[in-house]
């Protein structure tokens, strides 16, 4: 893969020095090896394989067989020069016989799998960062209860000590959980994601058992791995209500208040928003939340992660018509937007992704703002932003992918609009490095800068790729 000199140019957008750029992955995505190496199942596992739950019934049995093919990836990364790659350890692979009582033995080769990856990576001169959970939650805990019980916060935290102590000399980053909010209301409000549940007592639950496992793991981090930084990566929401009225205004403070505060709250000022509790009292009483949770909770990160793709507009339901749910969450037996019946997230107009997802780069800029003020001090990343097109690869080999360029163009542009105003963002991770399996959409939602043949696994970098190579050899955005 070669990438074309262009001339230096002074209309740029010049990113700090040593601002990170790199690329994102998750593991149940990419690594297929399902049952190799000791790996025992994860509710992923189940789900894709519970006909009816994945489009064309597509599981991550194979995916893009990075499990065998790492060496070839890291290469790939190597030369579009990545200062950094972003990639999750499968809880599965490293203590296969957990239990919600006990932790169980460790894997070795689950270990050394990941041992090996980041020894690749640092002979590549690549930073690597380690999300501990991105949603494949061994199935035995969720046999257990899963995220409704606390048990599994607790055996989160032991799993994530013997992460860290493993990796931690050689890993500067670890990230504890990314997007609980998926993992609580799409796995157990709507039953879109795993494990399929649809119950809103449970999934509030959820909410709280997640926040109290990146507490928990936050602290076994900085036991195991004391040079090493904490993270925690949110996908927060750019909540914007159709209109000026009040009505809307108050749909907008609720999704704001389940999607962003329910998160940002208990981790920046060791509380629950009172009007989310008030909001679902009729839900749940709480009383999940034990006498030191909070303070485990909001014990003093590094680094919060942002995930941002899409805006997020809502207004208030009249019922004089059919109720719209373009929330971009797919469309579930229930919803997970709990006690939110008046709430509805209207068609928009104007530019998509393959996603059906609304494009603006504006909600970046405001949402890096927003953590910018709510967290003096706290260093900002953004660990994902991309964009699924329906790309092919034309008869010369090539992914002419102008649409995805032209989203990532416009981000980062934005992202550099949030550093000039002062927002302490020192790192972008694109989403996503391959094609991949997305999650209920199977494989029909091409998110990579580099093409994946699931035939042949054949890697392409399209021409997304050659941009982003360009931007990180500038460390600017030219226009």
């Amino acid at each position: 893969m070669t990438t074309t000199q262009a001339a230096p140019s002074t209309d740029a957008l010049q990113f700090p020095a040593g601002f990170l750029w790199g690329s994102a992955t998750a593991s149940y995505q990419i690594e297929g090896a399902v049952t190799e190496g000791g790996r025992t199942p994860s509710i992923w596992d189940t789900f894709s394989h519970t006909p009816g739950r994945v489009e064309r019934g597509e599981t991550g049995d194979v995916a893009d067989d990075h499990y065998h093919r790492f060496r070839e990836d890291v290469a790939i990364m190597a030369r579009l020069g990545l200062t950094s790659y972003r990639f999750s350890v499968s809880w599965p692979r490293i203590t296969p016989q957990v239990t919600a009582d006990d932790l169980g033995p460790v894997n070795p080769e689950g270990i050394g799998f990941y041992s090996d990856l980041v020894d690749e990576l640092l002979a590549a001169g690549i930073s690597p960062s380690i999300t501990l959970y991105h949603w494949d939650l061994p199935q035995a805990l969720e046999n257990a209860g899963g995220w409704t019980s606390r048990r599994t916060a607790e055996r989160f935290g032991e799993y994530a000590e013997v992460v860290a102590a493993a990796l931690g000399d050689r890993v500067p980053l670890f990230i504890t959980l990314n997007e609980p909010w998926c993992s609580a209301y799409l796995g157990y409000a709507s039953g879109v994601h795993a494990p399929g549940r649809t119950d809103d007592a449970a999934a509030l639950t959820a909410v709280h058992h997640l926040n109290l496992a990146h507490g928990l793991a936050a602290a076994s981090i900085r036991r195991a791995a004391p040079t090493s930084r904490v993270a925690l990566t949110l996908n927060l929401a750019w909540v914007r209500p159709e209109t000026d009225s009040p009505e809307d205004a108050e749909a907008a403070r609720r999704v704001d208040g389940l999607q962003n505060r329910v998160f940002l709250d208990p981790v920046l000022q060791g509380t629950y928003p009172a009007d989310v509790q008030a909001d679902t009292a009729a839900v749940t009483d709480w009383s999940f939340v034990q006498p030191g949770d909070l303070e485990v909770i909001s014990a003093p990160i590094d680094v919060l992660g942002v995930n941002y793709y899409s805006p997020t507009h809502v207004r208030h339901w009249t019922r004089e018509r059919p109720k719209e749910h373009a929330d971009g969450h797919g469309e579930g037996k229930a919803s997970p937007w709990i006690a939110c019946d008046d709430v509805e997230f209207p068609f928009q107009h104007g530019r998509k992704t393959d996603m059906g997802w609304s494009i603006d780069p504006r909600g970046m800029t405001e949402l890096l703002l927003r953590v910018a003020r709510e967290a003096p001090g706290c260093e900002i990343m953004v660990t994902e932003n991309g964009a699924a097109f329906p790309d092919v690869v034309d008869a010369n080999g090539r992914v002419i992918d102008t649409d995805r360029i032209d989203y990532l163009r416009g981000h980062l542009a934005a992202v550099h609009e949030a550093i000039t105003a002062g927002a302490p963002v020192t790192g972008y991770y694109l989403w996503s490095l391959l094609d991949n399996f997305e999650w209920a959409w199977g494989y029909g939602k091409r998110f990579g800068i580099v093409h994946v043949d699931y035939n042949t696994q054949v890697r392409t970098p399209k021409d997304s790729a050659l941009f982003y190579a360009d931007v990180i050899r500038r460390n600017a955005l030219t226009r």
